[in-house]
């Protein structure tokens, strides 16, 4: 009887070890394509994706997305960062739905426009600078920073879901393109999710700082 619950637990070992990589991205996909039908949600309840359109009702427009063409004023609208993202994930191309990629443009003002602190949790992104001239880092659970400039035409790898950076560091705006291994990769920045979330309390004894610090930096990120 020993014997067999060891062989057991073995057996289940290695199936939790063989599925772990395959729990990591977005669900393979059983059929040729299933374009995003946003009409049928009714609500907020979503299964891991979206509904697919019936095959009759597909077009060519559900697979095209012309939005990475064009560059972004990142002066706009007062922008402290200097910088603007354009997505297109499955919420902009529903052709996207299931099939575990998308895309993203970010435009940066020069010297020092920043897409500051923030993490993908679904997705490892690949990041392909047009233009320009990038500082990247990403910060390991060991709180290294692994930090470089990537010049036009360089590729850099983020890991998912640590947290990284890019900032601007030539005189002229800077252009890159990113790839993520998933449909929807979330992105959460890392000064939001703190002060625009966590209590007070809890960031002034993890700041080692006063409740008064912390409160006038949470004026600049309002809950949501």
């Amino acid at each position: 009887m020993a014997r067999l619950l060891a062989v057991l637990l073995a057996a289940c070992a290695a199936i939790l070890a063989l599925a772990a990589p395959l729990l990591a991205g977005d669900p393979d996909m059983l059929q040729d394509i299933c374009v995003a039908d946003y009409k049928s949600l009714q609500g907020p309840l979503r299964v891991n994706g979206y509904p697919c359109k019936r095959p009759e009702n597909v077009t060519v427009d559900d697979f095209f997305f012309g939005g990475l063409a064009k560059a972004a004023d990142v002066y706009g609208g007062g922008n402290p960062m200097g910088s603007v993202v354009t997505v297109a994930d499955v919420e902009k191309v529903p052709g996207l739905n299931t099939l575990g990629v998308s895309m993203a443009r970010v435009d940066y003002a020069p010297w020092g426009g920043v897409n500051p602190p923030h993490a993908h949790p679904r997705a490892t992104e690949i990041i392909f600078v047009v233009d320009g001239a990038l500082e990247v880092g990403f910060i390991t659970t060991a709180n290294r920073l692994i930090t470089r400039v990537v010049p036009k035409g360089g590729v850099f790898v983020f890991p998912r879901g640590l947290v990284h950076y890019e900032r601007s560091v030539g005189p002229a705006p800077a252009v890159a393109i990113s790839a993520f291994d998933s449909q929807l990769p979330g992105t959460q920045p890392a000064a939001a999710a703190m002060f625009g979330a966590v209590p007070t309390d809890v960031l002034a004894r993890a700041l080692q700082t006063d409740a008064g610090v912390v409160e006038r930096i949470k004026t600049k990120f309002p809950p949501k």
